[in-house]
This record gives C-alpha cells, structure tokens and sequence, in this order.
C-alpha cells in the first residue's frame, strides 16, 4: 500500500517486510542466480543482474518515495546518470545547468562525447535564456537545484514547462534535497536521479545511485539498459541504503536546523565574502526555493574575504573533515575547485563562478555549537596578519 503521510512511507513504503518469514526488515538475499523449477518456469527471479529481491525492496520504496512509476537501484549515482543518459542518440543534445558536479560534466564531456551526444551550458535560472539555447538537437535537459557547488536554485516547474513545449525529457539530480524536501516529479520532471551515496545512504558507508521515472515507457527502457549494462547496485548494499532511508526525515530535519544556523552564523560574519545559501531570505534562489522545496536543505557554499588564507582555513579545522562527499551524520567540507569539480576546465568553472575561494560546506547532525566553534576558530586561524 502507499502511506499519505512522508515520514512513514520512509519505514513501510515499498516492500518493507519479508511475506515469506515474516522478517521486519529485508532479508539480503546474497545470491547470483535462482532455482528454476523447469525450462521457463522462475520463481520471479533468474539473475541478480536482471533483479535479485533486496534491491527490488529498495527500487519500490525509491518509486513510492518519489511519486514515480518506477525505481532503479545502480552502484553509484554516476551509473545511474550514465543509464539515464543512455536513453540519448548519436547527434542529440542536452542542456546542463551552469554550475553542476564536475562528474557529471566530466561523463558527457569526455566520455559521452565519444558517442556524438554532445551538451551545452545553459542558464536555467533565466527560463528566456534557457529556452533560447534549445536547438533543434536537443533532446534533453539535466538540471540540477540547487545546484552544486553555488546553490543557484532552478525554477524546476518552469523549466519542465518549457522542456516540455518543445519535445524535451527533464531530467533532475535531486542528491541535495531528497524527496523529503523536494518532489521533482510533482514539478514535471520525467526522471529523477540520486547519488544515493548521499543523505539517502547518510552515513558515508555505502556507494548507490538511483533513479526513478515517470511512465511505463521510460520504465521499460531503463530496465533495459540497467539489465543490458549491469552497472547494478549489490544486494548488502541496498540493504544498507533501505536502513538509511528509514530514518531520513529525523536526520534531515537536523541537518537543516544546524545548515539554517551555520548559514546565518557566516553571512553575519566579518570575515566572510560572500554565503550561497537558498534557505537565506536574503539569497538570490530563496523564493523560487520555498515555492518548490520545503527548506534551504543542508549544504552551504561560502568564500572568505581576501586576507584569509584558505589553506590554512583548511588545515585548522578540527570536527569537521576535509573530505568528498556529502549528506553522511558528519559536517564535512572540500575544495571545489581542486576536488569536486576539478574535471571542469578553469574558464568555465571562473565563467560560471566556482572561484578558487569557494568552500563548500555538508553540515552535519552534530551539536550545533560544537560546529559553529569549529568554523569559528579555523576562520581565526586563516586570518592574514
């Protein structure tokens, strides 16, 4: 059954029990392959590859979560963008939002482009500008909001609205709000994906990617390629992600709280420049935001003022870890521009404004105060005298 109320979706949705023995949670069903009882006869299940009950459990509760026909569960959230972006052809095109992770421009820029599918930088904050650079190629667009690593925030009903005039699939990457916060589908995206790594996961100990789609067509061709690839994601793995999803919104709710008061903290603070924040009133993205997402979520980006050097800024940091990723019960905090989205050539990550300065926070659930001193006491320290 589906469960109207969110929060309790996240522990029953899907498949949440096991019919056979009565288990309250998924067994891991750690096989490769399934007795037949005769020549075409199957249990509904012959492969892992093509299915395997652990990561069914898991791909119905991601359809369920996202309001979408169905779910796919891949090994990383790059498997699943390079499944999605499968569904493309030789000369076609996509549109890319201006800032997204360097590993998605890296996929369609150096290995995507080997197959003639080729992309262009658009800016879907501006759905004049964005609706301008949809040629005739084009075929798709992949939009990120808020995007990553500025949290510029997309108008995702406008875009679709625009997509959809002329033909497009609207694919979003949903990794920073989760289907907790933000519903793409709802807003008229086609498909939506999730480095699932990331607050889906929430504990920085399992590497997933999903994807969930609007219709049967769409649907029947992922299967496909998802089965046809096999980049699939294991069973332990997706036993561990379900575990992760049941407790997100208590999670996230603290991410939030601690996000919401780190990005004060910093825009009030003396030593910062400037603080990308779409749960700020005072950011640029914060209406279009609160008409489509329920917060800000919980990853900040911010750079300090020229006396301060961010290596040291770095380097002084004692709770929160300097580190990829994001979304795990620890803050963490990288470099863009040298870690995340150092496939990005310099002219386009300075054109799009990804500085060198730029420092992107994953704020964390531990005690608020114990973060704010953190940052506090290594922004001190980075101070040029």
């Amino acid at each position: 059954m589906a469960y109207k109320k969110f929060d309790t979706a996240l522990i029953h949705g899907g498949i949440s029990t096991d019919e056979r023995t009565g288990a309250v949670n998924v067994p891991i069903y750690q096989t490769s392959t399934f007795k037949q009882d005769g020549l075409g006869k199957m249990r509904g299940y012959e492969y892992s590859r093509t299915g395997n009950p652990t990561r069914e459990a898991l791909e119905a509760l991601i359809a369920e979560l996202e309001g979408g026909y169905a779910g796919f569960a891949f090994a990383s959230g790059l498997a699943a963008e390079t499944a999605v972006l499968s569904l493309l052809h030789s000369g076609d095109r996509v549109l890319i939002s201006s800032n997204v992770y360097g590993g998605t421009f890296r996929l369609l820029n150096q290995v995507f482009d080997h197959f003639n599918i080729n992309y262009t930088i658009s800016d879907t904050e501006d759905i004049v500008s964005f609706e301008k650079d949809i040629t005739a190629d084009v075929k798709a667009v992949l939009i990120e909001s808020p995007a990553n690593p500025l949290m510029t925030v997309t108008d995702i009903r406008a875009v679709a609205e625009t997509a959809h005039r002329h033909g497009l699939l609207v694919i979003v990457d949903n990794t920073f709000m989760t289907p907790y916060l933000q519903k793409p589908i709802d807003l008229g995206a086609d498909i939506v994906i999730h480095s699932a790594t990331k607050y889906l996961g929430g504990h920085s100990d399992v590497v997933a990617g999903l994807a969930v789609v609007k219709t049967k067509y769409l649907a029947e061709k992922i299967a496909f390629i998802q089965n046809s690839t096999g980049g699939v994601l294991p069973p332990f793995d997706s036993f561990l992600l379900i575990r992760g999803i049941k407790t997100l919104a208590v999670r996230l709710d603290r991410h939030v709280a601690n996000a919401e008061a780190a990005a004060k903290r910093l825009s009030d603070h003396p030593a910062v420049k400037s603080v990308h924040y779409p749960g700020l009133p005072t950011d640029k993205g914060y209406e279009v935001n609160k008409r489509q997402a329920k917060n800000g979520g919980a990853m900040i980006s911010f750079e300090l003022k020229d006396n301060y050097d961010i290596n040291v800024f770095y380097e002084s940091l004692k709770l929160i870890t300097l580190a990829e990723s994001l979304g795990g019960v620890e803050s963490l905090v990288c470099h863009p521009s040298t870690m995340t989205h150092a496939a990005i050539p310099e002219e386009i990550r300075k054109k799009v404004g990804i500085t060198d300065g730029l420092i992107r926070l994953s704020i964390g659930i531990e005690d608020i105060d114990d973060i704010l001193e953190d940052l506090e006491q290594a922004i001190k320290a980075s101070e040029v005298k």
